[in-house]
């Protein structure tokens, strides 16, 4: 309350936050015993620097008019000093004043301000969230533990969500860190957090004999190497939170028939995010999720990205499922090719069942093209791509065998098909091929 030479009392009522797209109120109240001449609202920007005039009411001649510079009247005065603002929006977010202007009762000429301030909070939900997985397509390890991230965007907010991950509907227990500096990452600094392998294991002989493998020579334990190797582990930094790292196992702990990392029932999950501001006052939300991958266990597992807001009346919610790829299906143009046609085997789908569905396998997968026994019409061993392209097809090519490597970080399949030419005869799609058998998802 402000009070102006007795001449005015003047109050502003506060304005919870409101969404974007909904009716706002602004109240100015106010009592006085003097001759009112005008009300005057302003939109105050950068700090305060500037006041953009929005609103006037001259009460010398009960006229209103607003100042917008679109000329679209947004506002209506409502009782004089009250004005509406419908269908807000985030640049409305900010500061407003309201102005009151009084005749000075002594001279009748001279007008007395009285002036109070209000802010207005507009809440706007994220309006766009997907998941993907980063750094792929990637290659399948049989022989190696691989580090696997899930990152989750939210777009649109004001303010920032928060976000969170399920595995198959349970919520996951995460170890928050802090991601290096792009500078830590040139440097090859371990920043201010260690790093801790994210396998865990029950102890046995062949891990005992890993563990020995790791001591440095004066007996202490050798931090494993990640993503960068020149860096080390320290005693000191144990008692720091740990980040991802992928665990190297040496060739002589584990077999490449029977990988023992795969045995691992209990993963570290690894928690990380980050706030992008946008122009519009939104922010765009970034949260990564890291674990070392099992085949074992997360294929077919079913992980949901939540977000949480203040302007939501429940979470919205995006879904994936690990899945490996399997048994690719290949589909030859033209049906019947000759000697000088130019030949395109394309990869249509996966086999689910009796069905064939598109390429609804995730995370997305790497393709690599291999002719058996031979090299391709380019010369070259492999290529990558959901489509190979022979082009002017030579004699010599007909009967032989092309194979596709459909393969994530989840496992690998095979799928062959073969290049009949001639005349009448076309090719004929898998023959000769041991496709469909999943190769890289191992069985207990």
């Amino acid at each position: 309350m402000i009070t102006l030479f007795v001449l005015c009392l003047f109050t502003i009522e506060p304005l919870p936050p409101v969404v974007v797209g909904e009716t706002v109120t602004l109240k100015c109240n106010f009592k006085t015993d003097g001759r009112l001449r005008e009300i005057v609202w302003y939109r105050v920007t950068d700090g305060g620097t500037i006041k953009q005039k929005i609103f006037t009411y001259d009460a010398m001649f009960n006229t209103n008019y607003s100042h917008m510079e679109d000329y679209r009247r947004r506002e209506d005065l409502v009782y004089q000093s009250t004005v509406r603002l419908p269908e807000v929006r985030i640049s409305d977010n900010g500061p407003y004043e309201c102005h009151v202007g009084i005749y000075d009762r002594a001279t009748r000429e001279k007008v007395v301000l009285a002036s109070g301030n209000v802010f207005l909070t507009v809440m706007s939900p994220p309006n766009n969230i997907s998941v993907m997985a980063e750094n792929t397509p990637a290659p399948f390890s049989r022989y190696q533990a691989q580090n696997f991230t899930l990152v989750c965007t939210a777009k649109g907010g004001k303010p920032a969500p928060s976000v969170y991950f399920k595995r198959d509907g349970e919520l996951i227990e995460v170890i928050s860190y802090i991601e290096p500096s792009a500078m830590e990452k040139v440097g090859g600094s371990a920043g201010v957090r260690g790093a801790r392998p994210l396998i865990s294991r029950d102890l046995d002989d062949t891990k005992l004999h890993r563990s020995l493998s790791l001591l440095d020579p004066e007996g202490r334990s050798a931090r494993l190497y990640t993503e960068s190797p020149q860096r080390f582990h320290t005693q000191g930094q144990q008692a720091y939170e740990p980040s991802p790292a992928t665990e190297v196992i040496p060739e002589t702990v584990v077999s490449r028939e029977f990988p023992r990392w795969v045995h691992t029932t209990d993963p570290l999950y690894y928690f990380s995010h980050t706030h992008i501001p946008q122009s519009d006052g939104s922010v765009v939300v970034q949260a990564r999720l890291t674990w070392t991958l099992n085949p074992q266990l997360d294929n077919d597992a079913l992980f949901s990205c939540e977000v949480k807001h203040p302007a939501l009346s429940m979470p919205m919610q995006t879904e994936v499922t690990l899945a490996a790829p399997k048994g690719p299906k290949l589909f030859m143009t033209p049906t019947r090719a000759k000697v000088g046609d130019t030949v395109r085997i394309s990869v249509q789908g996966f086999q689910v069942g009796l069905i064939c569905q598109g390429f609804n396998v995730f995370p997305e997968p790497l393709f690599t093209w291999t002719r058996v026994g031979g090299r391709l019409l380019d010369g070259s061993t492999e290529r990558e791509g959901k489509e190979l392209i022979l082009e002017r097809v030579p004699a010599e090519l007909n009967g032989s065998m092309y194979r596709c490597t459909a393969q994530n970080p989840l496992g690998s399949t095979d799928t062959h098909t073969r290049l009949i030419l001639g005349p009448t005869q076309g090719p004929v799609p898998g023959a000769g091929g041991g496709g469909g058998g999943c190769l890289g998802v191992l069985q207990k």
